[in-house]
């Protein structure tokens, strides 16, 4: 599929709204509910207050419940690759890791050591279905969405590189553009991306119409149905 430019004014506006605003944008932009390209259950954030992170994404597999099975060198050459495949195009990137261990994963991919090595290689953060550790230690200024937190790196090693991965229900190829904070992850439509800037205004103007009178002095039942019937009449 080809990859669309994105706005400066679109990341700056994609930067600034939580995950769930650019989910209900994405449906103002389709026309209707349903946007499903989405991970499913609640996962767990390194740094909850910061901003959310978005770019194009840079896929991978790994495991570490057992041993590898193939070679020494292999497994090094394939690692070294990794990291130039983490580097790879424009920014801003997000790694997407799948673990091929989950649900039993314990391999703590995402510690002190890689969230360093990945922010210095310019990566705006991590999403996976596995393991985070060092959350003490984590450099400021990149943020991993993962699976759990555990204590170990297990026998972890990467599998394959480039692949389109699976991270709770949410199925991701690379080059995809990930929007992701505390709540989740989600893939943006490469059609939506023209619309979307618009769509996060709307979505955000529709809601004032209810948060406006909800948190204004005298609210009530008659004053929620007055502003509910302009809401309903304008929402997706």
């Amino acid at each position: 599929m080809d990859r669309r430019p994105i706005p400066p004014t679109l990341l700056d506006r994609l930067r600034a709204v939580d995950t769930p605003t650019v989910c209900n944008a994405i449906e103002v932009v389709q026309g209707g509910r349903g946007f499903a390209r989405l991970t499913r259950g609640t996962m767990q954030h390194s740094r909850p207050g910061m901003p959310p992170m978005v770019g194009r994404a840079r896929t991978a597999r790994i495991a570490g419940l057992a041993p590898p099975t193939e070679a020494e060198d292999t497994i090094k050459a394939r690692r070294r690759a990794y990291y130039r495949a983490m580097a790879r195009g424009p920014q801003p990137t997000v790694a997407v890791i799948e673990d091929l261990d989950y649900p039993n994963c314990i391999a703590g991919w995402w510690g002190e050591v890689h969230v360093a090595v990945h922010k210095g290689l310019g990566m705006a953060g991590a999403v996976t279905n596995g393991v985070m550790r060092d959350l003490d230690v984590h450099d400021d200024g990149f943020q991993v969405l993962a699976g759990s937190v555990g204590v170990s790196h297990g026998f972890v090693h990467v599998r394959e590189l480039g692949c389109e991965v699976s991270i709770l229900g949410l199925q991701v190829a690379e080059d995809d553009l990930v929007h992701a904070d505390r709540h989740g992850a989600l893939v943006i439509p490469e059609d939506a991306i023209p619309s979307l800037e618009a769509a996060i205004a709307t979505v955000i103007e529709n809601e004032a119409l209810i948060l406006g009178p909800a948190r204004a002095p005298g609210f009530d039942l008659e004053k929620l149905e007055e502003a509910w019937a302009v809401f309903e009449a304008r929402r997706t």
